[in-house]
């Protein structure tokens, strides 16, 4: 059985009030490094990776370093845990999207798997992406836990793929900045997912 810990980066400016983060760089904020310390306390005093994979991206990057450093072992970059092309949209806020493309950004709430932001992603790229990352855990990591830090966009694909739920339940799902999320991956490819968003561990930061 593999298990996947499934965590996001802490806490950036661009959260609130919401921007299209995507691929711009963002270093954590004073407290998103606590809230990446707090998770990979949680994680090392839980259970025993014997790997990290994360986005590119300079936030997961050093997120994952803490829960790597934590647990004893190394973390790597993975391209297909980067976060959503927002193309042109990326760093403008929902506000100033809302304003300049009523329509378009309508669409991304009403039926995101049918936007293609301009000169950017899909989800449905996303969600190619992260399936590939996700057949490259289960081929390597048979039997052992591995932690995956992402983003909002990708966490929520890999979820709605290991639930057998359709890209149009993107909103259903919420992914906080140093989430955690548990799912079992047995060899026969049965899911059984433990826990979604979990932020307990964030409780004093």
């Amino acid at each position: 059985m593999t298990k996947i810990l499934l965590t996001r980066h802490g806490h950036v400016d661009g959260i609130k009030p919401p921007r299209f983060r995507g691929r711009a760089e963002l270093a954590l904020t004073e407290h998103g490094v606590a809230q990446a310390d707090a998770l990979a306390r949680r994680v090392a005093a839980s259970w025993r990776p014997e790997a990290v994979y994360t986005s590119p991206a300079q936030r997961c990057v050093v997120t994952g370093g803490k829960i790597a450093a934590a647990c004893g072992v190394e973390a790597a970059a993975r391209d297909g845990l980067a976060d959503i092309d927002y193309g042109a949209w990326q760093m403008r806020t929902h506000d100033e999207v809302r304003a300049a493309e009523p329509e378009a950004y309508r669409r991304w709430l009403s039926a995101p798997p049918l936007v293609r932001f301009p000169g950017g992603e899909s989800l449905h790229d996303v969600a190619a992406r992260a399936a590939d990352i996700l057949r490259e855990v289960l081929q390597r990591h048979r039997d052992g836990t591995v932690v995956l830090v992402g983003h909002d966009s990708v966490n929520r694909a890999l979820l709605l793929q290991l639930l057998d739920m359709p890209l149009a339940a993107y909103w259903r799902l919420v992914q906080d900045p140093c989430t955690l999320n548990e799912i079992d991956v047995a060899a026969d490819g049965d899911v059984r997912v433990l826990r979604i968003n979990d932020t307990s561990h964030l409780d004093r930061t």
